[in-house]
């Protein structure tokens, strides 16, 4: 048979072989390179060797020793119990193993030199060993291949450590010196770093634990930095592509944008005929020239002024400041906004759209749900509807006269701003100028679905993403790799912080009795739920029955009304109408009031079940209250039965910073859970953890930025086995959607 490649069939690996490939493809171990690259998951230290008759009940350690007798029994269950007595000088234990027949085939008729290793526990005759693992010995061999640092492997049914570890030895036997270092030598001297093929040797064979530590610490960063190379290089691209140089220096001076140009008179922008000239922005978009005249003339943060009923925060003004750079640069803008809740993101989103229609162009703001597209909406129209820029909204919901209409004023360019769900990237949706896309939420949506809306851009239009949900720092570097970050990290002056108590399943009435307390103040309450409707596989308070509960009896007196996912649009929209206009006192919801439910009279939040919700989802229902100059509560109930779950409750009352919060649900979660889905393609990796390998990510990131920055190719001739690494990583990160 020929040598083996790192290309070749992990089958024909000594310990594998064709009988257990499909077991070693169930684990992604198809080619021998794979089986080299896995890396255990622990290790057993198995160097405590000590005389047998030293050993103690209690211990877990390495015998070696005689076999001097072996008997096999049945057990009232049907099972088969084996027994083997070793012995050395010292004295002798009893090896026990259930049930496993192959065992006495082996043991039966032997004499000689075994080695073991297991827990100790007193027997009834003496002490017993439940062995673990176990080899025969030749009279000549040393037990150093057994009593030793013991690498442990994931495996899957029928798979067995001593088959693994036999595969991997072969290996590293005969081909590890066919490894490639993808790193120079500059990189792996700046941080440390062992040779990849010592990295491998260290991970499977350490002489100490040290050893694989500082192995396993080369092989994360070479995952972390070919995607961090990956990420840098397509944000390097992005620099290079020609967007909107959007004009906002003229605008803040009050002076009208060099780009706009007078044209011949045309169709109003409302529809009505035109009878003076014309103003055609740099793809078209129509303004009678007075009103372009007027517009122009107003400083842009004096028209913010006027139009915002509140003054923005310094770190509102910065983040402004960070977009409005970014949008007057000649390559488009790709930048996340975070903001905890009520820290006034859609009023940041609203001066980014202001200055884009003020240079000509459409502005377009997706949400994931109705509800918060419709909220955006209202709030949009109060905003602009002084200045005269039409706002239009899609969602599904709306009547085919409705639709026809949104869709008019939106292909014509009418509509300065559009405001709708995933409706916006339909087919029979078109843009006149579309130069800048808002997206809210934005880790709901997949990546295809955002280039999708780009695509009916007029060029490649600047991206703006908003979340209220903090990101991690360390998912921050992943997730959202390719996009600059801004932080608002300053609430709005006037905003109290919200009061949290938890409270357990026996002091509803006490709960009950202090909201209506606040009822009876004017302020209104909502009461969450985690279901619709009741369900014997989850105790779970239902909204439904909870809504029937504190209508006709605990608060008969006030009005009641109920919210979830299940009702038609229609009746959840007269829902929340009706509690914005403060004639529903209490709201009944499930999490569709997550996001982007705004009542400032709402002061009290009560969650039901707590227990059941993740910290991100407990946070972002918090914020559904403290949203006006009274002091509000957000209260918990339930009993935690777990560690996680009483962490959780604790951290809840214990802090109202949403970083924090996010920092802890990543520890707790991991953060396939935290970003929202298992398959998000870049927060799961198979070595790294964000958690703990949080320092060698920044590393990675910082040595990738500066790599890309030099060269952005990656043409030098010290990155030639980096290449396919990074191209493989650059391929995976176009098809990933996020959701």
């Amino acid at each position: 048979m020929p040598a083996l490649t790192l290309a070749s069939e992990a089958q024909y690996l000594k310990g594998a072989g064709p009988r257990n490939a499909s077991l070693f493809a169930k684990l992604g171990l198809n080619t021998v390179g794979d089986v080299l690259f896995y890396l255990p998951r622990r290790y057993e230290d198995r160097r405590n060797l000590p005389p047998i008759g030293n050993l103690r009940a209690g211990d877990v350690a390495t015998v070696k020793g005689r076999l001097v007798s072996f008997s096999a029994r049945p057990t009232r269950t049907g099972k088969t119990l084996m027994n083997a007595v070793l012995r050395d000088g010292s004295g002798s234990i009893s090896l026990v193993w259930f049930n496993q027949p192959w065992i006495r085939r082996r043991l039966e008729a032997y004499e000689g030199l075994v080695i073991a290793y297991g827990p100790v526990r007193a027997g009834s005759r003496g002490l017993d060993m439940m062995v673990q693992e176990w080899e025969i010995l030749d009279e000549d061999s040393e037990p150093d291949d057994f009593a030793r640092l013991m690498p442990v492997y994931g495996l899957t049914e029928g798979l067995y450590q001593g088959g693994m570890r036999r595969a991997v030895a072969d290996a590293l036997r005969q081909c590890l010196d066919s490894v490639e270092d993808g790193l120079p030598p500059q990189i792996l001297g700046r941080h440390g770093l062992l040779g990849l093929r010592k990295a491998l040797e260290s991970v499977h064979r350490p002489g100490e634990l040290i050893d694989s530590a500082e192995g396993r610490r080369r092989i994360v960063f070479d995952e972390f930095f070919y995607l961090q190379l990956a990420l840098a290089m397509n944000r390097a691209d992005t620099a290079h592509e020609l967007g909107i140089p959007f004009p906002i220096s003229s605008l803040l001076e009050g002076k009208k944008p060099e780009a706009l140009t007078v044209r011949e008179p045309g169709p109003s922008s409302y529809g009505r005929p035109r009878a003076v000239a014309a103003v055609e922005g740099p793809a078209g978009t129509l303004f009678q020239e007075s009103e372009a005249e007027e517009h122009h003339s107003v400083p842009l943060w004096d028209q913010i002024h006027a139009i915002l009923p509140f003054e923005l925060t310094s770190a509102q003004r910065r983040v402004i400041g960070e977009i409005w750079k970014d949008m007057e640069r000649p390559h488009p803008m790709n930048r996340l906004v975070q903001g905890d809740v009520g820290s006034g993101k859609t009023a940041v989103a609203a001066c980014a759209m202001l200055a884009a229609v003020r240079c000509g162009y459409q502005a377009a703001l997706m949400a994931p749900t109705e509800i918060l597209a419709e909220q955006h909406d209202a709030n949009l129209r109060r905003i602009f509807q002084p200045l005269g820029i039409d706002v239009t909204l899609h969602v599904g919901k709306l009547k085919s006269r409705e639709r026809a209409r949104a869709r008019q004023h939106t292909a014509s360019g009418a509509a300065g701003i559009i405001v709708g769900t995933h409706a916006l990237i339909e087919e029979g949706i078109e843009f006149r100028n579309l130069g800048l896309v808002v997206v809210d939420e934005q880790h709901r949506f997949g990546v295809l679905q955002r280039a999708a809306l780009r695509d009916k851009a007029a060029g490649i239009p600047d991206v703006l993403v908003m979340t209220a949900t903090p990101i991690p720092r360390t998912l921050l570097m992943t997730e959202f790799g390719e996009l600059d970050s801004s932080i608002i990290d300053e609430l709005p002056p006037g905003r109290r912080p919200i009061k949290t108590h938890s409270r357990t399943l026996h002091d509803r009435d006490a709960v009950y009795a202090a909201v209506r307390k606040l009822l009876q103040e004017g302020r209104q309450a909502y009461f969450v739920c985690p279901l619709v409707s009741e369900s014997e596989a989850m105790l779970a308070q239902a909204a439904e029955e909870l809504y029937e509960r504190l209508r006709t009896t605990t608060f008969s007196e006030f009005s009641v009304g109920l919210l979830h996912g299940r009702m038609k649009p229609a009746e959840k929209e007269a829902v929340m109408e009706a509690f914005r206009q403060g004639s529903v006192n209490i709201l009944v919801a499930t999490t569709v009031i997550e996001v982007g439910v705004d009542v400032p009279n709402a002061t009290v939040i009560v969650i039901e079940d707590a227990v059941r919700f993740g910290l991100a989802q407990l946070h972002q229902l918090r914020g559904r209250v403290g949203r006006g100059s009274e002091q509000s509560y957000c209260i918990l109930i339930g009993d935690a039965t777990s560690e996680e779950a009483r962490a959780r409750l604790e951290i809840m009352t214990r802090t109202t910073d949403g970083f924090a919060i996010a920092e802890e649900d990543l520890r707790l979660r991991g953060p396939g859970e935290v970003i929202g889905t298992r398959q998000s393609g870049r927060a799961e990796f198979r070595y790294g953890n964000l958690v703990q390998d949080g320092i060698l990510m920044q590393q990675a990131r910082e040595t990738a930025i500066a790599v890309v920055d030099k060269d952005p190719e990656l043409s030098g001739a010290e990155w030639r086995g980096a290449l396919d690494r990074v191209k493989e990583r650059r391929t995976k990160l176009a098809t990933v959607t996020i959701s």
